[in-house]
């Protein structure tokens, strides 16, 4: 299954933005004052200094001081306490997975403020609202939400409101594959926070980093960064996100294959999920404990975490992290030969996200489906799922290119518009000038018109300069355009051979031969294995990726055709599993090919297979 590593921005913090770490001694001051204030509007703000204080250490103690402060607020009918008292407790809801709870508190708060004419605050509730919308996986609606916000802080001049929005922007640029623009936001809130002195809003940051670099499979680059972010979180005795990051640091040690490594993470992070009551969490480190589990041998435990995994996540109402869990799930129980279970979690997955309307997006689902029917012997139905996850795994092959040019493309009109701001100013500036020339004419007429030369001068190299951009713009569409023609020609191959599957059907149908289907399945073998398909995929690989083929031979002259091809694929940044389906092999033939391959290309064990191949 695949896994983009976005828990961490589904708990990005809505309080006031101020986190400081409160010591003991803090902590302590505050229950004395607390203890012996009257019930007055002092006491109401108190209160939501306690809330958050103890927000990430201490959920319950946060959630009462949270309704404490909405109580005393409706008694002294303080509308400023009571909107402030609503949004905590939001934000309780939000951190505990209770999401209609958290909305319908949210909605109570936006009410008030907008009353109070609020617009710090209407911002920061709709910054929750965004972070909502992301975690149903409507990330169009979080986005524009988001760039809403943005425009708003930069009218008030909110520096640190406008690196949390980068950072959260740039986890929807991750999730929706727009890679660069996510790193862009995501380093240029990085710098802004060097600035602030903020450790705890760069701890973010730099999670934030390392679940994209999780994402584009830069996983020792992953880990760097989450340990850097864990560093601080414990330092600032942030057990909330200290939780966060022992996870991601787990899922990067599993990724790379280092299942013990992974092991102590993992169970740190599930006692602080535990002790601090978040359930996205807590199913998250169980789920990734069960994977490493599984894979040092120990099944029957990893099958037990997975299963906790997928109540955790049913009990907070969390349907991605559930889709997710159920589809690791099913495949574990597949080749633990339990094909009923697996079916089972399967036809719950499959459900969930068509009621989300994301099917494409978790084409990986069909395929287990598949395999778990071949397993019982349903083998009609079983290439019913294997046509379905091709389809839907080639459109999203599409929509990923698509993607790409589209991400180039807001880029281009980003850089447009900043540009044409450029101009507009050095026109202005040319402006003010010839108006003071005209006030000094006499005097200075001559220096007036030198000014007036630079000026224009200067807006001339600036367009020079515009078009210079957009021809390099122009330039990288039109290669992600070939890539599309690449992909188009290859789905048309498919859609062949899908036609030329129907009609061997057909006729084994007609016949009533017995041992058809197992004929069947043999025709799709040897059809995946055509070396005439190949020698055509080659070809327009070839007009994309122009002497690839030549470098590969001309630096490593061992490799073999098969091997080349598995490079090819590669290149394409196709994930193992999808490789493994091209080729007809199975995963530990992956592995297999991968391990010769490092050999013959005599990496170093800290050295990339996937970076030294798309270096070619």
């Amino acid at each position: 299954m695949k896994c983009i590593s976005f828990v961490f921005l589904l708990l990005i913090p809505i309080g006031n933005g101020q986190l400081v770490a409160q010591d003991s001694l803090q902590l302590d001051s505050l229950q004395r004052v607390y203890r012996s204030m009257p019930e007055d509007t002092a006491r109401v703000r108190l209160l939501g200094e306690l809330y958050q204080a103890y927000v990430y250490r201490d959920v319950d103690r946060a959630a009462q001081y949270a309704r404490e402060r909405i109580a005393l607020s409706r008694k002294l009918e303080y509308t400023e306490g009571l909107a402030a008292g609503f949004y905590d407790l939001g934000g309780y809801f939000k951190n505990t997975g209770q999401n209609d709870s958290a909305m319908a508190r949210l909605a109570d708060a936006r009410e008030l403020y907008e009353s109070l004419d609020d617009t710090v605050m209407l911002i920061r509730i709709d910054h929750t609202r965004a972070i909502l919308e992301m975690e149903l996986g409507r990330y169009d609606s979080a986005l524009a939400i988001s760039n809403r916000n943005m425009v708003k802080r930069q009218e008030l001049g909110d520096t640190l409101g406008m690196a949390i929005e980068r950072v959260f922007r740039g986890g929807i640029y991750e999730n929706k594959g727009y890679f660069n623009l996510a790193y862009e936001d995501i380093l240029q809130a990085v710098r802004l926070y060097e600035h602030l002195d903020n450790p705890l809003r760069m701890a973010d940051a730099l999670n934030s980093l390392g679940s994209l670099e999780s994402t584009m499979k830069n996983y020792r680059k992953s880990l760097e960064y989450s340990g850097q972010a864990l560093e601080i979180y414990r330092q600032q005795d942030d057990r909330l996100f200290q939780g966060v990051a022992a996870n991601a640091i787990g899922q990067s040690h599993i990724l790379l294959e280092e299942y013990r490594e992974a092991i102590p993470f993992l169970e740190e992070s599930i006692t602080l999920s535990r002790e601090m009551q978040v359930p996205v969490i807590e199913g998250a480190a169980l789920r990734n404990l069960g994977r490493a589990y599984i894979a040092l041998g120990r099944g029957n435990s990893g099958l037990e975490l997975l299963d906790s995994a997928i109540a955790v996540h049913r009990r907070a109402g969390r349907p991605i992290a559930l889709v997710r869990s159920l589809g690791y799930a099913s495949d574990a129980y597949t080749e633990a030969g339990r094909p009923v279970r697996a079916l089972d979690y399967l036809d719950e997955a499959i459900r969930m996200v068509d009621t989300l309307g994301a099917r494409p997006h978790w084409y990986d689902l069909f395929k287990s489906r598949s395999d778990a029917l071949a397993q019982l012997g349903r083998y009609p139905d079983a290439l019913r799922a294997e046509k379905e996850f091709s389809q839907l795994r080639d459109s999203a092959l599409q929509r990923e290119r698509v993607q790409q040019v589209e991400e180039l493309r807001t880029r281009f009109e980003t850089e447009k518009k900043e540009q044409q701001i450029a101009i507009q100013e050095r026109e202005i500036d040319l402006l003010e000038a010839e108006a003071r020339v005209g006030n000094l004419q006499r005097i200075l007429l001559g220096s007036g018109l030198l000014l007036s030369l630079i000026g224009f001068y200067g807006v001339r190299q600036k367009w020079k300069r515009t078009r210079a951009e957009k021809s390099k713009v122009d330039a990288e569409l039109a290669f992600r355009q070939r890539e599309l023609t690449t992909h188009a020609l290859h789905l048309a191959r498919k859609n062949e051979l899908l036609e030329s599957l129907k009609s061997k059907a057909r006729e084994l149908q007609e016949s009533n031969r017995s041992g058809g289907y197992r004929e069947l399945i043999r025709t799709i073998n040897f059809d995946q294995r055509d070396d005439a398909h190949w020698e055509h995929f080659t070809r327009y690989f070839e007009n994309v990726h122009k002497d690839f083929s030549r470098n590969v031979r001309d630096r490593f002259p061992d490799v073999t055709k098969n091997e080349l091809r598995f490079m090819a694929l590669m290149k394409m940044n196709l994930s193992s599993k999808e490789i493994a389906t091209i080729l007809n092999i199975s995963p530990d033939g992956v592995k297999k090919a991968r391990q010769r391959l490092r050999k013959k290309m005599q990496l170093a064990p800290e050295e990339s297979l996937e970076a030294s191949v798309n270096a070619l």
